[in-house]
């Protein structure tokens, strides 16, 4: 099967399942990554390109094998440049200490805080859930190629997902994509998430599914620079999904 065809099964199977981030409980039962692994904010990696689009290294959306999936190339010339993974000067920052993550759903971005009013800037895809929580809230929990359960009640709303009712297997198909971040506020699942996605055309968009979606690459990006235990702000915006 080539990685078109396996794309190509992914967006149908993304489309069917419209709420990629509303994770079933049991999820929260799976071992959390060791804190170990990250055991700090890592910072920025290459001040000397600070504040410039040409920041921007397109090699980092090239083709690779990350833990045996092979993750296609992103075409960086469809994107609009601002969404691309970037240092930029940030001076709202100055408000959070270096290593908090500010997910801006109204202007598609996401921040994490370098400090000296400089940030690494994502760009985003926000969906419907993505819309319903904002606040304040900390990386409870990280998964690297995490296994997806559709909650039951959407089992029982749509019975062509019951062979995902013991979890969807990690894969380029899974709607959290190469890693997915767990946001969890006073000892409580939030049930927002950060999370990949194969679908790099909706970044800067309001899709129909998922919380806040980032391109693969990016998230595994962002998935090595962010420790557990990290603030997280998001900030909402007036606009509503049904608008769109």
């Amino acid at each position: 099967m080539t990685i078109k065809t396996i794309l190509a099964s992914g967006i149908a199977i993304a489309s069917l399942l419209l709420a990629g981030c509303a994770d079933d409980p049991r999820r929260a039962s799976l071992s959390p990554v060791s804190g170990s692994q990250v055991a700090a904010y890592a910072g920025p990696d290459n001040i000397a390109n600070a504040g410039s689009i040409a920041a921007v290294d397109k090699l980092d959306y090239a083709a690779r094998v990350d833990d045996g999936f092979s993750l296609p190339a992103i075409p960086t010339d469809k994107i609009d440049p601002q969404f691309l993974r970037q240092r930029v000067s940030y001076p709202e920052g100055a408000n959070y200490e270096p290593g908090t993550v500010v997910v801006d759903t109204p202007h598609r971005f996401l921040y994490v805080i370098e400090g000296s009013g400089m940030a690494m800037r994502y760009g985003i895809g926000v969906g419907r859930q993505g819309f319903s929580w904002a606040g304040d809230a900390e990386v409870h929990d990280k998964q690297h190629w995490p296994k997806w359960f559709p909650p039951k009640e959407m089992i029982d709303r749509k019975p062509e997902l019951e062979p995902y009712r013991e979890g969807m297997d990690p894969g380029l198909t899974n709607p959290l994509g190469a890693r997915a971040l767990y946001l969890w506020q006073n000892g409580k699942d939030t049930l927002f998430r950060l999370h990949g996605t194969p679908e790099w055309w909706t970044i800067g968009t309001a899709a129909s599914s998922g919380c806040i979606r980032l391109m693969n690459q990016d998230i595994i990006d962002l998935y090595n620079r962010v420790p557990l235990g990290a603030k997280v702000v998001v900030l909402q915006g007036n606009e509503r999904l049904a608008k769109r």
